[in-house]
């Protein structure tokens, strides 16, 4: 113990500079899993959480007892999930090298800067902009074809319309981590390979490809564990929550706003929570161990 004090204190400076973040650790992300309890009580408002009774696992019996609308949104949920990660590190890793390989490096510069943005616009005011281009009398789409299609009730084109306005919203600023390792890439490669006859194109393939695959995996093995989480605001909001969508835009997330809204039941919103939390572990779990067998060295841990 005596080293440990000893140990901190010399490294004090660092100490300081990481206090913030530990903080912001502790009381939002560890304090707050004391609450996890509320997934085996029957919430009673008068009683607080501790004072509330416990109910065992009723309340994930009423996650479950819906079979197919609980099947219906876990599979859209892990269906968003595949759609988003895999379409979005492909663009993300291609507008970086797009970005990096830019002969204009001002314009370049400019491009990133503007495509950044849209990641900063809340969903709230998404929804409006969605809405002035599908909107059925009004929208741009249908003016511009000369159609009257009814996007807020033909769930078929959500998936597709909830793709475009997620990459719109996130590629921009995806694509600054893939930029950084970019940048940290020995120019001198480049510079061999071409007096090797490479072009362009086989300098992308052998040295810019490889140099992002550790961060790739990284960031794949970071977003398992939110496998079973999704986008609220996207879901709820741009969708406006239509009912006749949810066969395509029901997601869990979206599922347990809903109950809130009608039950107020946190008990069982305690047990979502925790539901999707303990299969997000077991599923990063999986994934860092078959990344270990496979490529020790992009492994988290």
């Amino acid at each position: 113990m005596k080293g440990f004090f000893a140990n901190t204190w010399k490294h004090r400076a660092h100490v300081v500079m990481a206090l913030p973040a530990f903080l912001i650790l502790l009381f939002f992300a560890y304090i707050p899993m004391g609450g996890l309890i509320m997934a085996f009580k029957q919430y009673d408002y008068t009683k607080g959480i501790w004072g509330s009774p416990m109910n065992g696992i009723d309340n994930f019996k009423f996650l479950l007892a819906s079979k197919d609308t609980f099947l219906s949104m876990t599979k859209n949920t892990l269906f968003y999930y595949v759609i988003f990660t895999g379409v979005g590190t492909f663009l993300n890793v291609v507008l970086a090298i797009a970005i990096d390989q830019f002969v204009f490096k001002r314009v370049a510069k400019t491009m990133q800067t503007i495509m950044i943005i849209p990641v900063f616009i809340s969903y709230a005011a998404v929804q409006f902009i969605v809405y002035a281009f599908i909107d059925t009398r009004s929208g741009i789409i249908n003016q511009m074809l000369g159609s009257n299609i009814r996007f807020y009730t033909t769930a078929a084109l959500w998936p597709w319309i909830l793709t475009i306005v997620k990459m719109w919203n996130s590629v921009g600023y995806g694509s600054v981590l893939y930029m950084s390792v970019l940048a940290g890439i020995d120019s001198s490669l480049y510079e061999a390979a071409e007096i090797d006859g490479a072009n362009k194109w086989q300098q992308i393939k052998h040295i810019t490809i490889p140099s992002l695959v550790p961060m790739i995996t990284v960031m794949l093995l970071l977003s398992v564990g939110n496998i079973m989480r999704s986008d609220t605001g996207l879901f709820y909001q741009v969708t406006r929550n239509s009912g006749q969508l949810y066969k395509t835009t029901q997601v869990i997330d979206s599922y347990v706003l809903n109950a809130i809204f009608k039950n107020s039941n946190f008990g069982f919103v305690a047990a979502t929570t925790f539901f999707q939390s303990v299969v997000g572990l077991l599923l990063m779990l999986f994934a860092n161990w078959t990344v270990k067998k496979i490529a020790p060295e992009n492994a988290l841990f």
